[in-house]
């Protein structure tokens, strides 16, 4: 039987993010500031970033200290 726990660390990792992305203080400055936990895979971490940063409109800044900065543009409705 095979017990990888993958996909749940992946969807738990990605809810995570997803929480400091939507909370009212990232929203209001457009910005977030995320960190990988030390029980979270590195590869999915990696995976994770890179499909946040396909969106358009969107910018990863890396930090010395392991972080990572995401800002994002709110494009203008016609």
């Amino acid at each position: 039987m095979d017990t990888t726990v993958t996909p749940d660390t992946y969807v738990r990792m990605g809810m995570r993010v997803q929480k400091i992305i939507n909370s009212p203080t990232a929203q209001k400055a457009r910005a977030a500031l995320i960190f990988r936990l030390p029980e979270e895979p590195v590869d999915e971490w990696e995976r994770l970033l890179e499909e946040i940063d396909e969106n358009d409109n969107v910018t990863l800044a890396y930090r010395d200290d392991g972080g990572v900065q995401i800002f994002w543009v709110v494009p203008k409705e016609d």
